[in-house]
């Protein structure tokens, strides 16, 4: 259910709601929040809640000043995983400066302005996700090990699945906060799982995306165990990954059959992703360590599309009007910049009417680590038309200084364990 501002000001005088988290991502997608009480709500809609411009990861770029949380009144949804009494209301929020001017690090106003320029041009996207995590033991002072929750393999059963209790629950919490996922089970890796979902527009599908991440985290920890969504875990199992299903449609019709034009529409946007997804894999790929997973047990490295499930970065079904999947991309990115970067893409792969090559051809990959990525990025005409020039800058620069403390680490393997074990 959608609320405006007033109606959730009434909704919290008659469900005994106390606090309002207030979120948000940082550059690198992490998510953030604050906390304010109900009775300051009223307020922070009209100015905004204050944060401190030099504590969030990548915020340098505010040059010190003051940023303001917006929260977006139709992202509001209650904790589930919160005490019933004093309830937790959250929601969504966008980031300005203290004049009212957007803060150029905010990727939900990026994604925004992204589905915006889809508009203008005729066109409306989908986005769906089928997101990847794994499960591991904790050890007996309460922190993880690399232990995984369990040796299934892909769609398998309790009780050797171990974690179907878990995707229950996590299931059930997302459909009390208003998300429906399509489908769950055990995939391929010990301890991993995968949870997808629909199709709905790119703002909401990012906010699901980021609800999804919490929402798993929290239920992991109330059954005793630790959830991971870095992308390779485990030096020698299958990576966590993301694919993210995108579909269009002409002149904002969500009636219309993509497929009366025969697919060409489909066919240039995904030709659109293959020309400019290296410039643009910083973004999709955001660590150090989702480069161990590219290339691995059918995640992807070469820059081709096919229409069976193997090791391709793109796949698009054989039946004309079936949606293109990315499969690039990890559980750690920001959805926000992802998706708006891959509407910029497919849109110019519509306006040259770009061929899509043949299938299963490409010598093109991946950048093969983020040093590299970031070289991408930086040189790339495409990123720079899009991305602020001082977002750019400080993502590569954190990216490089990132890739240093990696490759002068003694032991790489604890390097990485400390960088996104314990906390992505």
């Amino acid at each position: 259910m959608i609320y405006s501002e007033n109606e959730i000001l009434q909704y919290i005088d008659e469900n005994d709601v106390k606090f309002v988290k207030l979120t948000f991502c940082d550059l690198k997608g992490r998510l953030k929040n604050i906390s304010i009480l109900s009775s300051e709500l009223a307020v922070t809609f009209e100015h905004g809640a204050r944060i401190s411009g030099k504590k969030i990861f990548g915020s340098q770029i505010s040059g010190g000043k003051d940023l303001f949380l917006f929260p977006d009144a139709q992202t509001m949804t209650v904790l589930p995983w919160r005490p019933q009494q004093g309830r937790v209301i959250r929601m969504f929020c966008f980031i300005k400066y203290a004049d009212g001017t957007p803060f150029e690090g905010d990727g939900r106003y990026f994604l925004k302005k992204a589905m915006k320029a889809a508009v203008a041009d005729g066109y409306c996207f989908r986005f769906g996700t089928s997101c990847e995590f794994t499960l591991f033991m904790l050890g007996e002072a309460g922190l993880p090990v690399k232990t995984p929750h369990d040796h299934a393999g892909y769609c398998d059963v309790a009780p050797e699945d171990k974690g179907e209790n878990l995707r229950r629950d996590v299931c059930l919490t997302l459909e009390q906060m208003g998300i429906h996922p399509v489908s769950s089970r055990h995939e391929s890796g010990c301890g991993q799982h995968e949870i997808d979902f629909n199709a709905s527009s790119a703002l909401k599908a990012a906010d699901t995306f980021l609800s999804f991440k919490s929402a798993v985290k929290s239920v992991a920890e109330n059954h005793g165990v630790h959830a991971s969504f870095m992308p390779k875990p485990l030096r020698n199992d299958c990576g966590n990954g993301m694919h993210i299903s995108c579909n269009i449609f002409r002149d904002n019709d969500l009636f219309e059959d993509p497929s009366a034009d025969g697919g060409s529409l489909l066919r240039q946007a995904a030709a659109g992703l293959m020309e400019h997804i290296r410039d643009f894999t910083i973004f999709t790929d955001s660590t150090v360590n989702s480069y161990a997973r590219l290339g691995e047990f059918s995640s992807p490295r070469r820059i081709v599309w096919d229409s069976e499930e193997k090791d391709q970065l793109i796949r698009m079904a054989g039946s004309a009007g079936d949606p293109i999947e990315l499969r690039a991309a990890d559980c750690v990115c920001n959805p926000y910049f992802v998706f708006g970067l891959m509407i910029y893409a497919c849109l110019e792969g519509i306006s040259r009417k770009l061929p899509l090559p043949a299938e299963g051809v490409g010598e093109s990959c991946l950048p093969v680590d983020l040093n590299e990525a970031s070289d991408c990025a930086e040189s790339s005409e495409f990123v720079k038309k899009y991305v602020p020039q001082k977002v750019l800058s400080m993502i590569c620069q954190l990216s490089r200084e990132e890739w240093k403390r990696y490759s002068t680490a003694y032991d790489k393997d604890a390097f990485e364990d400390q960088e996104y074990f314990y906390s992505l």
